[in-house]
């Protein structure tokens, strides 16, 4: 019962409980990153004008759209189809 509830839901995701504490990791990382950034945008408007946005963005397609790591596998991708579309995308232009 007890392992069941550190492991259920990363699998759901395609997961182990370490991977998932990494990524869960990474995003917390970069939401304090964005928070900072948005305080001093509140303070200087001048400062960090589409760094909330694109944070929020960018944290989306990593955990909503593209999160689920068994549909990458499948795929033989190493990484989420839309950030790799974005990749493709900035590189073309």
């Amino acid at each position: 019962m007890l392992k069941r509830a550190f492991t259920e839901h990363p699998a759901s995701v395609g997961e182990s409980y370490f991977q998932h504490m990494g990524m869960a990791f990474s995003f917390s990382a970069k939401m304090l990153g964005a928070g900072v950034c948005c305080f001093f945008h509140g303070l200087f408007p001048f400062l960090f004008v589409k760094t909330g946005s694109q944070c929020i963005a960018d944290l989306h397609d990593g955990m909503v759209a593209n999160r689920d790591r068994r549909e990458c596998a499948e795929a033989g991708e190493d990484m989420p189809a839309l950030a790799r579309d974005k990749t493709e995308m900035s590189a073309a232009q």
